[in-house]
C-alpha cells in the first residue's frame, strides 16, 4: 500500500484527504492519504522521517511551504516562487514542486479562458499571490499586482520580471483587464470583496482563490456584471490533480475528485 499525505500545522480543516481518497478508489489504487501535524520546528525531522518510512508523496501547507524549500530539490518553478507544496519521495532525494501554479492555469483552461497575451490583475502579494503571479506571467499574461502594501507588490513584480505593481488604489486597472485573480483571504470571514464592484465588466474572467464560501461576494458581483466566474474550489481541485499526477503518473479522475471536494464544501 502506498502512503500519501499532507503535512501542516494545523491540518484538521483540510479537504485534501477525501479528494485524493476518491481518486484512489476510482482508479483502484492501493493507497491511503493521511495528515501529519508536526510541531513548527520539527518539519526537517518530519520530511526525513517520511522519506525513511517510504511515504510516496506529501502535500505541504501552512506554515511549511517556504521551510520545505531547503529540505528538498525544488524544480525550477518552485524555486522561483519560493515555496513547495508537493514533495515526491520516489527519487534518490525528495523532489519539490509548487502545484498551486498549475491549479491557477488549469482552472482557467477548464473554463475555456485563454491566458496568452491577456492583461491580468492579481490582488495580493503573499504566498498565494506569488504562485498566481508566476503562473499567469509564465502563461503569457501581462501581469499587474495590486497589494495593500505597494512595496511588497513591487518586490513580487521584480521577482516575476516584466510585471507592474501598485497599491489597492491601482485596482482601477481591472476596467481594462481580461483576467482578475483574488489571491487574498478577503471574503473568507465576511461578506466583503477586495475589488470595487464598479470596475467589473462582462469581458472579465474572475478567479477567487477563496473556496469557503464557494460563492464569495467578489464572484457574486462579477457574475452580476456578466463576467466569467471561477470559484476557489477549482484551484484547490487542480493543484491536487497536478500533485496526484506527478506522484502516480496516472491521469487523475478529475470528476471523482471534484465530486468528493464539492460534497465536503456543500
Amino acid at each position: 500500500m502506498q502512503v500519501f499525505g499532507l503535512v501542516g500545522n494545523p491540518v484538521g480543516h483540510s479537504l485534501s484527504p477525501p479528494m485524493h481518497e476518491a481518486a484512489y478508489d476510482a482508479l483502484g489504487i492501493d493507497a491511503r492519504y493521511v495528515t501529519f501535524e508536526p510541531a513548527v520546528d520539527d518539519i526537517g525531522r518530519a520530511i526525513g522521517g517520511a522519506d525513511a518510512l517510504g511515504v510516496t508523496g506529501l502535500n505541504v501547507t501552512i506554515p511549511f511551504k517556504q521551510r520545505v524549500l531547503d529540505l528538498v530539490d525544488p524544480d525550477p518553478l518552485a524555486a522561483r516562487i519560493g515555496a513547495v507544496n508537493t514533495v515526491d519521495f520516489t527519487g534518490e532525494r525528495p523532489r519539490g514542486y509548487n502545484t498551486d501554479a498549475a491549479g491557477v492555469t488549469r482552472s482557467f483552461a477548464h473554463h475555456d479562458v485563454p491566458l496568452d497575451g491577456r492583461d491580468a490583475v492579481v490582488v495580493g502579494a503573499g504566498g498565494a499571490g506569488r504562485a498566481v503571479a508566476f503562473a499567469l506571467a509564465d502563461s503569457g499574461c501581462d501581469v499587474h499586482i495590486a497589494n495593500r502594501t505597494a512595496e511588497k507588490a513591487a518586490e513580487l513584480a521584480d521577482a516575476v520580471g516584466g510585471a507592474s505593481a501598485g497599491g489597492l488604489d491601482t485596482l482601477d486597472r481591472v476596467r481594462d483587464a481580461d483576467v482578475l485573480v483574488n489571491a487574498t483571504s478577503v471574503g473568507m470571514e465576511s461578506d466583503e470583496s477586495p475589488v470595487p464592484r464598479e470596475v467589473l465588466h462582462p469581458a472579465l474572467a474572475v478567479l477567487d482563490a477563496v473556496y469557503s464560501p464557494v460563492e464569495t461576494r467578489l464572484l457574486r458581483e462579477a457574475a452580476e456584471a456578466g463576467a466569467t466566474t471561477i470559484d476557489g474550489a477549482w484551484m484547490l481541485l487542480f493543484q491536487g490533480v497536478e500533485a496526484f499526477e506527478r506522484w502516480t503518473g496516472e491521469d487523475a479522475p478529475v470528476d471523482a475528485m471534484n465530486g468528493a471536494l464539492r460534497a465536503r464544501l456543500s
